[in-house]
């Protein structure tokens, strides 16, 4: 897996307001720590369509209207991962790179 990558993931069991369940998830942890680590930080998408919060970024998956969740970012381990979807076009993968800065950087 690459950072960037389209995955789906199993994010059950949860606590209190976390995503759940199988979803599609954005790998956000660098390509260097993917390679050697039993973890992946990822951001769910969710079908929810929320175009005044802030802390989502609007796209496409599988043909279909999704949001990036990066409100919900969490390292799960790889275990969890399943079968890859795709890969976040360039520009929204810019998108996201700038949003994770605006909202956990300095």
């Amino acid at each position: 897996m690459k950072r960037y990558d389209i995955l789906w993931a199993e994010l059950d069991p949860v606590r209190g307001s976390e995503i759940a369940k199988t979803r599609p998830v954005v790998v956000v942890s660098l390509d260097v720590l993917n390679e050697v680590l039993a973890t992946v930080t990822v951001c769910p998408l969710t079908s929810q369509i929320h175009p005044e919060w802030r802390s989502r970024i609007q796209i496409r998956c599988a043909g279909k209207p999704a949001e990036i969740a990066v409100d919900q970012i969490r390292t799960i381990s790889k275990q969890r991962l399943g079968r890859k979807l795709g890969s976040l076009a360039e520009s929204d993968a810019a998108a996201l790179r700038r949003l994770i800065t605006e909202m956990y950087g300095e």
